[in-house]
Formats: C-alpha cells, structure tokens, sequence
C-alpha cells in the first residue's frame, strides 16, 4: 500500500513507537525554532538539562514578538536570548529580522525535515513540505537536548484543491473555508495534507497563507507537496540545494478527502470573536471600519503587499481608518522599498511598523473602543488586540485594501478595476546581515541575566489523594489568551511569580488571589472547562503559571493538544468528562477528591470523582501514555529528567 507525505517523512524520523494512527511515536527532530515571548523560558529549561551545545541540526532563535520596549524586562530578555545562543550553538535572528515563521520558510526550511517551534504557527513551513509542528518550549528544549518529540501518531485527511482562485480570491479565503467545513474544534490528533491538481495554481507563500492558519483548526499541522513551486521559490532564495521533490503515492490512503473548487470560492471572513465563524464579505453589508493592520506571519509576503499597493496606487486611506503595515520580514520590506512599493503604501497613508508580531499579539496598535479593525492575521480572540469591546475580523489582503479606500466592508469584486498582476522577483534581494550564527561557545560564554529572568519553577510529585477545590469553571474554547494574557503583560514571561498574578484576568481577576490562598491553605486548585479547553497558542505559561498557583488538574470536555502536552509536562493532570452531561453537575467552589490517584493513573481507566459539596461522583478520563504517566506521576518532565 502506498503512502501519503505525513507517513513518508513520519517513517523516515521514527525512534519509537507504533506508526499507527492514535498511537504514540517519538519521531527524531531535525530543526527547532523559538521566539522570545516563549523562547527565554524554554531555553532556561535548557540550561536546566545541563547539556553543552544543541544536538540539533538547526535551531534557530528569533526575536520577533516583544520588541515593544516599555520597561528593561524585554530589552534584559533579549540580551539573555543572544549570549544563551552564543553559549549553547543557536542561531540567533535579531528584533527587526522579522517574523520567525516568515523568515525561517525564507531562509531556513526545508523539504522532508521535521521542525518543532514554540509557536503554533510552526505549521507554517508545512508550505516547503515539512513537518511542522507547534510546540510548548519544554519539549523544544528537549529537541534541542537532543530527545524525541513525543506525539500521537496522527490521522491524515487530504484537502483535495481543484480548479483556479478567481480574480479578487485568495489564499486567506481557501483556509477561511477550510476553517468554515472543520471548524476549531475536534481535530485533535489530524494532519491535513493538501493535494489535487488544485495546488500547482499556488505558489509557496501562498501555501504558508494556508498551513499558517491550519493551527486554528486544532491539527498537528498541515502539509503540501514539494514540488516545482517549492524548487522555485527555495532557488530564489539562494537555497535550490535544499529541494527535495517530495509527493504522495498515486495508491495512498487518507482517513478522509474533502473536495474544495478554488473557483467557486469568493471572499470571505472570520468574524468576531473565532476564527471559524466564516462568513462573505458581500453579506457584512458596508459594516465601516475604523482600522485596518495589514500583514502579520499570514499575509505578509511580497506578493501579498504588493497586490495591495497595485490597489492602492493613487489612493489614500479613507479619513476614518487608520492604516497600519507590518512587513513580515526584512527581506520583504527591503524588496518592497527596492522596489518602489514602500514608498507608494506610505503615500496611501500606511503607517509601517516592525518587522514582527506586533498588532497581532496586542502589545501594539489596540483599536479604539468599540472599533471595527480588518486584520489580515490569524487569531480574533476577544480582547487579543488589547480592546476588549472592540470586533476585529480577519480578512484577505485584497479585502483588507478594499476598505482601506472605501471606509467600510467592500468586496473586492466591487472595486471595478482590473485585478493587480503581481510578478514576484526571481532574484529576491538577500540580506543575512541580521542573523547572527554562533562562532565561538562554550564554558567561556557568559549568559546575561536581568532581574526579570528567573529560573522555572518546578512541581512536585503527584499526591495519592488530590484534593481541593473548582476554583473556576469555564465554558467552552477558552484560549491560552484567556488563560493568560499576550499584549503588554508578556513581557513578565521569565518571571512567572509574576505573570501568574494574571492567570484567568480577562475571565476572573480575582483567580490568581484565589488560587494561592488555596495552595496555602494545603488545598488544590482544579479548573473544570468545557470543549476545546487550551487552543490558540503553545505558550507553556498556560500551563506552568497555573501550576505555580497550584492547579493539580484540569478536567474538560475536550482538550488541544498543545496545551493538554504543556498540561503534562507541568505535572497537572488533563482530565475529560466520561460524561459530557457531568460537566453541568458541577460548580466553581464545589470540593472535590480523587483517592488513590497514583495506582488509578498506573493501571489505567477512569478516575473515580468525590464531589463532596454535592455528595456525588462521576467518572473522569484519563488517557496518558506510559512515558507520560511517569511525567505525570513525578510531577513534570524536569522531575523525570532530573531522576534519570
């Protein structure tokens, strides 16, 4: 039986493990990559490990989120991340480099090779035919170290593409409608893996555009073809010698094809407040908008903003919208000034920001209260902009640059002008001056630590008796945004005492307070949640700031499998409802106690549940692998690791 591209490069990394879907393999890691909102925490759990030098091929640290320097704690952070990349062999891209996922599908991907990122948007490189995947920084830290990556064996679904995108269509519309037919819920454990003759119309930026966004459906990652777009695009960044052809074999089999026509397809939305809630841009019926933030690592290519300007040529922005420009990375924006085309956004009234996250993580460019903004990013989570009342929408380019001229939600199509001809430069111009790759490391290399940066906390063994209490109860696709916030109080991620104040703080403000009145009274803390608990990004602090406050369990519906890993790794137990319906029997402040939880989690099964306000039970699932029980049972991955 032939095999699809995930079970190829799956076979070809393979340590351990049973490579059948819902299995747990450890598949062996070629590349790492980090960014510094979640990198500084990963790299002290690193030097926690105490190894020389990282074993991997490649790993490769960028600083792109929290540029925004209000304070020294980011500025410090960035100093620790530079000499740490010196000292142990990481390359290291510098803040104004650009956007870890931009850069490292320019410069740094490759064909046939596993990556793992503390980023959920490390599916991105999926476009050159990786495998991709998004990451809590411990287990990037133990790729570095040079362990497997631990995962279940995923189940593959083709997306078979067919036909051509009309003019005014874009990519950003083929995964908005992904997200419409699979939503951001139940796809735990998939990887979706593009085909048909569908996807020899889009070239590799294009596809980044589509397995970017992949991360918000929930799946382990998304894949296309190597093929000749993919030697294209690699030969126009100087790295031909990288290419592989990679494809699946004419008899592979997939778990499910769904059928999308790129004709038929028109533009289209996330509206407030997920990104699955899709609708036409035609149906928003001339909603005004008050800003508009153009790229992001989702559209925020050559090609992207450049069919913008051919838009824009001779417009200015309409007076109610403000305008604002984040090239994705610094070959973009140098190109794009080379060009001529920096200079005509500007004269349309483009405000240009860094090369980096900024506007998409909320530590800049928040809208004004009860705001309309179109972003052409991936997330539209309540709050992330840093406005909690305002809607943002996420949209394609072309939509994006349609009301940019018009004030208000235009479809594209309505603009009555030719569609722009974009021809991306064959000979992109290449500046690496901004990456900077370690020469000299070892003993010798001192690492710069501020006072912000402090060491991980680390759990203690699981207790045969968990007791405590619902500190909170949560409803239904709660964010690691909500759990713990982005924007502005990021820049307290090496100092978890601190950001933990801030655990729930959009949901509950008093929580935190809560939580360690309990863990000092001897009590646990357990969050009870409804589906899809923990999806959005893979940052571990999720995890870890709620065990620092003495969560000891989780129970949900559903968890997302960044998070529930994360969840693992910090030693608190991922539980699901055996019963949906059990869910509604319990309440915030309820007492509950689960006996003999060690031997329980050993022989497998569900766990038995006192609720002890109530005077009733019910049963919790909790399906842990062997190695993880033992992560579990120590109470977290450096306590197995310290043992070894």
């Amino acid at each position: 039986m032939g095999k699809n591209i995930v079970e190829k490069i799956l076979a070809a990394h393979l340590v351990s493990g049973n490579p059948a879907p819902g299995e747990e393999i450890g598949i062996r890691i070629d590349q790492t990559l980090t960014q510094d909102a979640t990198g500084t925490l990963a790299y002290l759990q690193f030097e926690a490990m105490n190894v020389p030098k990282v074993k991997t091929e490649l790993s490769v640290s960028y600083i792109d989120h929290n540029t925004v320097q209000i304070g020294f704690e980011n500025a410090d952070d960035h100093r620790y991340l530079q000499s740490v990349a010196q000292k142990f062999g990481v390359v290291l891209s510098r803040a104004g480099n650009g956007i870890c996922h931009q850069v490292h599908l320019e410069r740094f991907g490759k064909p046939g090779q596993t990556l793992i990122g503390s980023d959920s948007h490390t599916p991105t490189c999926g476009a050159l035919g990786m495998i991709a995947i998004g990451a809590g920084g411990l287990d990037v830290a133990q790729a570095m170290a040079g362990e497997p990556f631990y995962l279940t064996c995923p189940s593959v679904v083709k997306i078979n593409l067919r036909g051509r995108l009309g003019p005014w269509v874009s990519a950003k519309d083929v995964i908005l409608k992904v997200l419409e037919i699979f939503t951001t819920k139940g796809n735990v454990g998939t990887v979706l893996e593009y085909g048909g003759e569908g996807i020899a119309t889009l070239s590799v930026p294009e596809r980044a555009t589509i397995t970017n966004m992949g991360a918000e459906c929930g799946v382990t990652t998304s894949i296309f073809p190597s093929d000749d777009w993919t030697r294209h695009f690699l030969r126009s960044q100087q790295r031909e010698v990288d290419f592989m052809e990679l494809k699946a074999d004419d008899d592979a089999t997939y778990a499910r094809i769904v059928d999308i026509d790129l004709a038929r397809l028109e533009p289209l939305t996330a509206k407030p407040h997920s990104p699955d809630h899709i609708g036409t841009v035609r149906s928003m019926k001339e909603i005004p908008v008050d800003q508009i933030c153009l790229g992001s690592c989702t559209n925020s290519s050559y090609k992207d903003l450049v069919t913008v300007a051919k838009i824009l040529e001779g417009k200015v922005a309409h007076p109610n919208v403000s305008f604002i420009l984040a090239p994705g990375s610094r070959q973009v924006l140098d190109n794009l000034a080379r060009d001529g085309y920096l200079a005509s956004l500007i004269a349309s009234g483009a405000r240009l920001m860094e090369n980096a996250c900024g506007f998409c993580i909320g530590n800049s460019q928040s809208p004004s209260s009860g705001a309309v903004s179109l972003r052409t990013s991936n997330r539209n989570f309540l709050g992330r902009s840093g406005t909690m009342d305002a809607d943002v929408y996420l949209v394609s380019p072309e939509t994006a640059a349609a009301a940019v001229i018009t004030g208000h939600f235009t479809d594209p199509r309505d603009l009555k002008m030719p569609y722009p001809q974009v021809q991306t430069p064959d000979r992109p111009v290449i500046d690496d001056r901004m990456i900077l790759r370690p020469e000299n490391t070892g003993e010798n290399i001192e690492i710069y630590r501020g006072p912000n940066v402090g060491a991980p906390p680390v759990n203690t063994a699981l207790p045969d008796i968990l007791s405590g209490q619902i500190t909170i109860k949560v409803g239904h696709k709660i964010t690691t945004d909500h759990i713990i916030p982005a924007g502005a109080r990021m820049k307290y991620r090496s100092n978890i005492p601190k950001y933990s104040e801030f655990v729930f703080e959009k949901v509950d403000a008093s929580f935190a307070h809560r939580a360690l009145a309990q863990k000092d009274a001897g009590k646990h803390n357990i969050i009870v949640a409804g589906w899809s608990y923990g999806q959005g990004s893979s940052r571990e602090h999720a995890a870890i700031c709620p065990m620092y406050l003495g969560v000891r369990a989780v129970i949900a519906k559903s968890l997302e499998r960044i998070h529930a890993a994360n969840l693992i790794n910090f030693g608190i137990l991922p539980l699901t409802f055996a019963r949906e319906n059990d869910y509604d029997a319990v309440d915030q402040g309820d007492d509950l106690e689960i006996a003999g939880i060690r031997k329980a989690i050993l022989d497998g099964g569900n766990l038995l549940v006192q609720n002890k306000t109530k005077g009733t039970t019910f049963e919790a699932s909790c399906l842990l692998s062997t190695r993880q029980k033992q992560i579990i049972l120590a109470g977290g991955a450096l306590n197995v690791r310290s043992q070894k």
